[in-house]
């Protein structure tokens, strides 16, 4: 063989090496859906490590290249599919709503005898305790006999009054009504846990309070069925929310208040420390991010993304009399804050309040976000907790807590929640935990009263009569008294 012939074979077995995605898709492809590495690994014929080798930025060669590359297209062929099919679900919801709302419409502006009046919500009717839109002589009362469920019907007059026990609870949906007929996850536990343990109410406490993390998680799977988004459990994350080292921390600054004020008026003050109820529990009412974090530049902010933003903070010349926005951070300079501190920055800089400068956001990572993303999951928590308070029913409250407060604490890695992996979460619940006690604070000293301390997400510190401004009780808009103190002496130093 000649040298050109050599030549000639070795272009002829020659060819390309087949492109592979960014090294951070690699990862996101894989986690969105769902797939661990060792199962990746196992159809590729290699070690989980390798797998998480390829997604640090290694590239593999020869045929395991293009065994990796044909799994990577077929990842993304499959999302944009299910991300298609769910544009065109929510479009045919959304039309089917429309049709629906123009039908009801239709319905309550017909013609009715004049003794019938359409009643403002709907009420049990008196023949079979289901919701009727319509009474008759005073009485509710389905006017088509086919959407009465009554076997034997009677007079109006000859119906007896609803009682509690056949009245029917009816919750929203669209603009029509609709029977509420979700089990109830939380009661069933609990009588579970009492029956298991023969009553004895601290070790049935002790069991739920144990199983609270995957029983929150049962709960939030409840009560996102029929939601318009997916949970995407295990999504990409970008560096700035990845720990510096096993123990240490990542780069998002979640604004924790450790607040004192620097002096009192001259005198005696009584203060009074109030703890804020389900702090938590209220924070899981945020704007969260949807889908996997993207970045951008620039002094920009969409109020329909969320996410974490790296800024240079105003300056704070307020400090006598409130918090800081930003918790308690000496060192200058930008840093990486979360959407509900960077909200509430943006709101006390408007004209309306005037406290400080707007802040300087330089870079972003967001998605599209909502605000009731955690909605129906905290609304089931909280009646869970009022009905808890309403009958004394400790075990209930301690099992609810621990629920909405692991839940929050183990968003991030931790080993005894691996079915959801939200950092980015963890981080904007707590934070705007922290920012609505700012708002208490703020609250407070618009009405009159002297903030003397803000700890944490659920301690608040005033002189004056509070009572006038917030409520007392344990619900979760309401407040209790943690502590009653003197303080007095002249030019009296709060700073411990």
């Amino acid at each position: 063989m000649t040298d050109f012939d050599a030549i000639d074979a070795l272009l002829a077995g020659a060819k390309k090496e087949v492109p592979l995605p960014p090294v951070e898709e690699r990862r996101a492809l894989r986690e969105e859906l769902n797939l661990s590495r060792a199962q990746v690994a196992q159809v590729l014929g290699v070690g989980p490590s390798t797998v998480g080798g390829w997604e640090s930025g290694r590239d593999p060669s020869g045929e395991v290249r293009e065994k990796y590359a044909y799994f990577l297209e077929g990842a993304r062929t499959k999302l944009a599919a299910e991300a298609e099919a769910e544009v065109e679900a929510n479009a045919e919801a959304e039309a089917a709503v429309e049709v629906e709302a123009e039908t009801q419409d239709e319905s309550a502006s017909a013609d009715v005898p004049d003794d019938v009046d359409v009643l403002a919500e709907p009420r049990p009717c008196v023949l079979c305790g289901q919701p009727a839109q319509h009474q008759v002589a005073g009485f509710p009362q389905h006017l088509d006999p086919s959407e009465c469920g009554a076997a034997d019907p009677v007079r109006p007059e000859e119906a007896p009054a609803p009682t509690p026990s056949t009245q029917v609870k009816v919750v929203p949906v669209g603009r029509r009504m609709r029977t509420a007929d979700s089990p109830d996850l939380i009661g069933s536990a609990v009588a579970a846990a009492l029956a298991e343990h023969d009553g004895d109410v601290e070790a049935a406490t002790r069991a739920l309070v144990k199983r609270a993390i995957p029983d929150a998680m049962a709960l939030l799977d409840h009560s996102r069925k029929g939601g318009r988004y997916d949970v995407i459990a295990h999504p990409w994350l970008p560096d700035i929310l990845q720990k510096q080292s096993s123990r240490g921390a990542d780069q998002i600054w979640e604004a924790r208040p450790k607040w004192s004020r620097p002096e009192l008026p001259p005198g005696r003050h009584e203060v009074t420390a109030l703890d804020v109820n389900g702090a938590y529990l209220s924070a899981l009412k945020t704007h969260l991010p949807l889908g996997r974090l993207e970045h951008s530049t620039g002094d920009h902010h969409d109020r329909r993304r969320s996410g974490v933003h790296l800024i240079t903070p105003p300056a704070w010349d307020h400090d006598a009399h409130l918090p800081n926005p930003i918790g308690s951070r000496d060192e200058p300079g930008p840093l990486w804050v979360t959407e509900p501190t960077l909200r509430l920055l943006l709101r006390v800089s408007d004209p309306k309040y005037g406290l400080c400068d707007r802040p300087v956001i330089h870079e972003s990572w967001t998605s599209g976000a909502t605000e009731g993303l955690l909605e129906k999951f905290r609304v089931a928590l909280k009646d869970a907790r009022d009905r808890a308070i309403a009958h004394d029913d400790e075990v209930t409250l301690e099992y609810v807590k621990a629920m909405y407060s692991k839940f929050v604490s183990t968003l991030g890695e931790s080993n005894y929640n691996r079915e959801l992996y939200r950092t980015d979460w963890m981080h904007l619940i707590r934070s705007q935990a922290f920012a609505n006690l700012w708002w208490k604070a703020h609250r407070a000293y618009d009405q009159g009263l002297l903030v003397v301390r803000a700890m944490g997400t659920d301690e608040l510190h005033v002189i004056g009569d509070w009572r006038a401004v917030f409520p007392e009780g344990r619900g979760v808009t309401e407040v209790k008294v943690k502590d009653v103190y003197d303080v007095g002496a002249t030019g009296s130093s709060l700073r411990r």
